[in-house]
């Protein structure tokens, strides 16, 4: 698999250029984060896997005031960062974890293997993943989460890597213990790859560096949806080449019976989610989300920029 994902890999390394970039290490500043909320939280460090190019952490972040029912734990979700397999930081979701922990929940954003650090491609990344939720639910007591409820997100590649710990179940990592479920309880999917063997029939011309359509297909969360795919939101811009695919997901979820909803944004390109007051307006729908599934109580925190535009369902 280390040679046959390189075509995957550059499909979305172009469309990255919009998101937000966040630098973590090596003295690089990072940009400001914005802010969704002004209340404090805690925050920690925790690894949760060891390989052979590094270790790989969770951020977790959860509320200072106890919140919510106590019995059972509290929901947690799992963010993955964006940047076409090859970049990005967990910082990227640091906004949106940092405000769900001030409303109760458990939060992490999860470091995995990704090519400009660790000479890694996409099936490492999905490995890690599968590895965060298993890592999550194999240590729910500590950390004061419920089991059954662990919500994925992510955005664009990490949107993907989201989708695969739901969809994608043969690529775990040798190490991982299988007799715990990677799979999640909801996902929230910003942008995400959905569809990556169709976009290697749309663009690619024969063997492209060894990369065929069956090894395409093999991280394509679009190939996998069955009636155990767990409920979804999916948010897309309108002019996000990317949507198609979440239009196919949704498709298929629906036939099904599943619970999947699409929010877009009108003439909004890939990443927009990334900024204001994109950024509050997704917040708010995911939160809704959330309530609606009853991993949420209480009246949204969230404030919206004046003349904030308002996302369509589709």
């Amino acid at each position: 698999m280390k040679q046959i994902l390189l075509l995957a890999l550059s499909l979305l390394v172009c469309l990255n250029a919009q998101a937000q970039k966040a630098e973590g290490k090596g003295g690089r500043k990072a940009k400001t984060l914005i802010k969704l909320t002004t209340e404090p939280v805690q925050s920690r460090e925790l690894l949760y896997k060891e390989t052979p190019q590094g270790p790989l952490k969770l951020h977790v972040f959860s509320p200072i005031k106890t919140q919510g029912p106590a019995e059972g734990g509290k929901p947690c979700i799992v963010f993955f960062f964006g940047g076409g397999w090859k970049s990005g930081s967990f910082l990227q979701f640091v906004p949106q974890a940092e405000y769900f922990a001030s409303r109760g929940l458990v939060t992490a954003c999860a470091d995995y293997r990704i090519l400009s650090q660790h000479q890694t491609t996409p099936d490492k990344a999905v490995e890690d993943a599968r590895s965060a939720i298993r890592w999550v639910r194999g240590h729910a007591a500590e950390l004061g989460v419920d089991p059954g409820r662990i919500i994925a997100a992510g955005g664009s590649a990490g949107g993907h890597l989201a989708a695969c710990t739901a969809l994608v179940s043969t690529l775990d990592a040798a190490g991982d213990d299988k007799s715990v479920s990677a799979v999640p309880d909801a996902l929230v999917l910003f942008n995400p790859a959905m569809n990556i063997s169709t976009l290697f029939k749309e663009r690619a011309t024969g063997d492209v560096r060894g990369f065929t359509l069956e090894m395409a297909e093999a991280i394509t969360p679009n190939q996998f949806v069955s009636q155990n795919t767990p409920p979804a939101i999916l948010f897309f811009g309108t002019a996000d080449k990317l949507k198609a695919g979440g239009d196919e997901y949704v498709r298929k979820a629906r036939a099904l019976g599943l619970r999947a909803e699409m929010w877009s944004a009108r003439d909004m390109p890939h990443g927009f989610f990334n900024r204001e007051p994109w950024i509050q307006v997704t917040a708010l729908k995911m939160e809704e989300f959330l309530i609606s599934l009853g991993y949420l109580g209480g009246e949204s925190r969230l404030v919206l920029p004046a003349d904030a535009p308002p996302l369509v369902s589709e």
